[in-house]
């Protein structure tokens, strides 16, 4: 009997399929990978922004940056997308640039973190800070990040600096994007770092923090492992597609 042809990669290719990279209690987070999903977290963004009376004519998701969903069965409750650095600048460039700036010096880079968005009726600590715990695995542990940035709304400024530790940068200014008061935050990953150390995976429900929440650092690294393959996956069917 002949051997079925085994077109190659075609393992990795069938395990990274459903783009899954985490899996916790009813919900799984996964990667946008394709323009049909993109629409599907553009129509969250929307519909979200929208109910704060937030600006929504931009919400459309730029495909050089890493998109994360988080779905309850097959519905899509959350999104988070971070953004590199690259030659055309960051978002938060068009209201901050001479703050963010000074961070993009010898041995540091920096990445965005944007369009947040989570359906209230799903919203808990564990999923907030699982979007944001595989941010900084994306951002840190494969791309070497060393600085988050993130524009909010003022009124949300003590959260993000209580469970979080970010820091604000500069004052108050209108972003025309959503048409709403922003903030710029920053966010050092070296602390990051420490926190993961002593805080991921106790669930301690004492600190004020979603750190505990965030996975320890093995499993970090089991997750980096999981994104890079199915990245290698996706690259590979599109080299196949159009190459």
């Amino acid at each position: 009997m002949t051997a079925p042809h085994v077109r190659p990669n075609e393992g990795l290719r069938n395990e990274a399929f459903d783009q899954c990279v985490l899996r916790r209690g009813d919900y799984s987070i996964r990667l946008a990978d394709s323009p049909g999903r993109s629409s599907e977290v553009s129509a969250l963004v929307k519909r979200m922004y929208s109910w704060r009376g937030y600006n929504t004519e931009n919400t459309a998701v730029p495909p050089s940056q890493t998109t994360l969903e988080a779905f309850n069965g097959e519905d899509l409750v959350g999104t988070l997308s971070l953004r590199l650095d690259s030659e055309h600048g960051l978002l938060a460039d068009e209201l901050y640039k001479e703050k963010i700036s000074t961070f993009r010096v010898k041995d540091r880079k920096v990445c965005e973190l944007s369009k947040l968005a989570i359906d209230p009726q799903f919203s808990s600590k564990e999923l907030l800070a699982s979007l944001f715990n595989l941010a900084y695995i994306c951002g840190r542990i494969i791309h070497r990040a060393t600085d988050f940035f993130i524009e909010v709304n003022p009124r949300h400024t003590g959260y993000y600096k209580r469970m979080l530790g970010f820091r604000q940068l500069g004052e108050t200014s209108n972003c025309r994007r959503v048409n709403a008061p922003a903030v710029l935050l920053h966010l050092e990953l070296d602390y990051v770092d420490a926190q993961v150390s002593c805080l991921a995976g106790s669930h301690e429900p004492r600190e004020r923090s979603l750190y505990p929440y965030f996975l320890p650092e093995h499993e970090e690294k089991k997750v980096a492992k999981r994104i890079n393959h199915i990245n290698r996956a996706t690259a590979f069917d599109f080299a196949a597609l159009y190459g």
